[in-house]
């Protein structure tokens, strides 16, 4: 893909943050959107912000986790456009808890947003994608699924689900040769409500840790404003580039990861240790 001018993109978490800039960047660029979310405020902000570029916008509240949801959200938007090019799996939540304290029920709630929403965006939009046969998708990882951290064993395990299953699917779109790419994101601290509208539970006590302090210690860490991210996204597509690293922190992580493997879990967890006495 070389230019996002008159072509549909698709995007999830559309109402806030970087789903939010995708959009308002995508629409300067003179590309039409079908934009998704389960806050209707925040996706009826996010399409009055595209109004002034003169591209076609609708909108639908989505759960990304409803399968019969994500099937209709699809059919729709080639409905309603024509065709589409580009879906962005950018949904997802966070959730503060140790292995241990994390109930059945919370670690479906978020294997069911970051993993399945992805997978029901990939595998519902992928046919209509292919028909252009000059599209893309796109899979919100993290910086989490490169490298994994105390607390975060459950949104560890979706990252780096999300990140093997487009790994995956690159290769075979790579091997069909169907004009279709795919392309994994690992942002690092983006400045949006993730952090704030993380769950945490009371587990994290075992660990000496305090949820509302470990919230703003980790929001202290966003440093990289959402336009940036979604720049730097939209960028890496019209590149192809098989993965994309967000922000000096996510080089950070990535570089850390590959020079120590396993070691770089030791000096994670005696940073936890120093953070949780400051």
């Amino acid at each position: 893909m070389k230019s996002f001018n008159n072509k549909v993109a698709a995007i999830t978490g559309a109402g806030s943050g970087i789903g939010q800039q995708l959009a308002i960047l995508l629409a300067k660029q003179g590309c039409h959107l079908s934009l998704s979310d389960v806050n209707e405020q925040g996706l009826a902000e996010t399409v009055e912000q595209t109004k002034p570029f003169g591209v076609r916008v609708t909108s639908k509240k989505v759960d990304v986790a409803n399968l019969a949801q994500m099937k209709a959200w699809a059919a729709e938007t080639v409905q309603n456009h024509g065709s589409v090019n580009m879906i962005f799996n950018n949904a997802g939540v966070a959730l503060g808890s140790t292995v241990e304290g994390a109930s059945y029920d919370e670690l479906e709630w978020i294997v069911n947003i970051n993993f399945w929403g992805v997978v029901y965006g990939t595998k519902e939009f992928l046919p209509y994608i292919k028909q252009t046969k000059d599209g893309h998708i796109i899979n919100v990882s993290s910086i989490f699924g490169l490298t994994s951290q105390p607390t975060q064993s459950a949104y560890n395990a979706t990252k780096f689900a999300v990140r093997g299953f487009t790994e995956s699917l690159r290769q075979e779109l790579d091997i069909e040769n169907c004009g279709v790419s795919a392309t994994c994101i690992h942002p690092g601290g983006i400045r949006t409500n993730i952090a704030k509208a993380a769950k945490m539970n009371d587990s994290l006590k075992t660990l000496g840790m305090d949820a509302d302090k470990s919230i703003k210690s980790f929001d202290k860490l966003l440093r990289t404003p959402p336009e940036v991210a979604a720049k730097t996204i939209l960028d890496g597509v019209l590149k192809d580039k098989r993965r994309v690293l967000i922000g000096g922190d996510a080089r950070v992580v990535d570089g850390m990861q590959r020079l120590l493997p396993t070691g770089y879990q030791v000096l994670v967890g005696l940073g936890a240790k120093l953070t949780n006495k400051m």
